[in-house]
């Protein structure tokens, strides 16, 4: 198998479902308690939560870009007959929560890619440094408007819709909140990976550090099997009055270090809510994953 083979779009543009067993659940509960009251006041908050009406427009967008360092041309490699931007599309248009669904992008043949499996495509400019900007400069590009914005990772074809929909919720139920994402179990062997990120979460489920390192990291320099570490999915929203605002916030010297933008929103003073499901990370990262993809596809009879 090629993995960059031309990009084919199958005619099929939905996907047959999710798995049923997958199911998102907060950490530490989203009930929202004397903090929110303090940040937009009890009143004004139940108004809005009774309403319907608190951050209810979202909006899903896809970053993809062709010209990556690791895997260029990921966003088109086929897996099992589809371009994998088209399965990642697929998934996210099976989540409840999201109005619209849209892939941004710098490259005409992504974008030709995508119009051809029926995807609404915003061309966005190389200049964007991140799939962040990236998405902010799409949000500016739609003619309607959003509250949320979902940044969903065009590597990760068998994302679950109910991640999705978890990430939106948590931020819809945390004012306090600027951005939301999630996390999974970490496994053992992943420990010392650096292309995996690590998170820690304070008692109320917001993020308080994330690094490619092991954290917590104990004296013994190993990995203790009866800690719950944690793995961050690359998956998150952001409110978009906030959105609006990222790409002119100062590059923070832990971001720079660590090379994780999430440490930007951090060290800049900002609330990020975390939630804990129950999803194996399943990213594209390099061309030998594609195959421990489409292994896995066929264990789990995905079409």
């Amino acid at each position: 198998m090629n993995p960059l083979s031309i990009c084919t779009p199958s005619s099929s543009s939905s996907s047959s479902g999710s798995s049923s067993s997958t199911k998102a659940w907060v950490v530490h509960g989203l009930a929202i308690g004397a903090a929110v009251a303090v940040a937009v006041g009890a009143h004004a908050y139940l108004y809005l939560r009774r309403s319907g009406k608190f951050r209810s427009r979202v909006v899903g967008i896809i970053p993809a870009r062709f010209a990556s360092s690791r895997f260029p041309g990921k966003p088109l490699v086929q897996i099992l007959g589809k371009p994998m931007i088209q399965r990642t599309w697929e998934r996210a248009k099976l989540a409840t929560t999201l109005d619209h669904v849209v892939v941004a992008t710098d490259d005409q043949k992504i974008a030709e890619c995508c119009r051809g499996f029926g995807a609404e495509v915003i061309m966005t400019s190389e200049s964007c440094r991140n799939g962040t900007e990236r998405c902010n400069e799409a949000l500016q590009k739609l003619e309607k408007e959003y509250d949320v914005v979902v940044n969903i990772q065009g590597d990760e074809p068998l994302i679950e819709p109910e991640v999705i929909d978890g990430i939106v919720k948590a931020l819809q139920a945390a004012p306090d909140a600027v951005f939301s994402t999630a996390v999974t179990s970490l496994k053992p062997e992943d420990a010392f990976d650096t292309n995996r990120v690590k998170c820690i979460v304070d008692n109320r489920g917001y993020a308080i550090y994330f690094s490619r390192g092991l954290i917590p990291f104990n004296k013994s320099g190993k990995v203790n099997p009866m800690f719950p570490y944690m793995l961050h999915l690359g998956i998150q929203s952001y409110d978009t009055k906030f959105l609006r605002l990222y790409p002119d916030l100062p590059p923070t010297p832990l971001q720079l270090e660590e090379d994780l933008e999430q440490l930007k929103v951090l060290e800049n003073g900002y609330k990020m809510k975390v939630i804990k499901v129950d999803h194996e990370a399943h990213g594209v990262d390099a061309a030998e994953d594609v195959e421990k993809i489409e292994c896995l596809m066929h264990e789990r009879n995905l079409p």
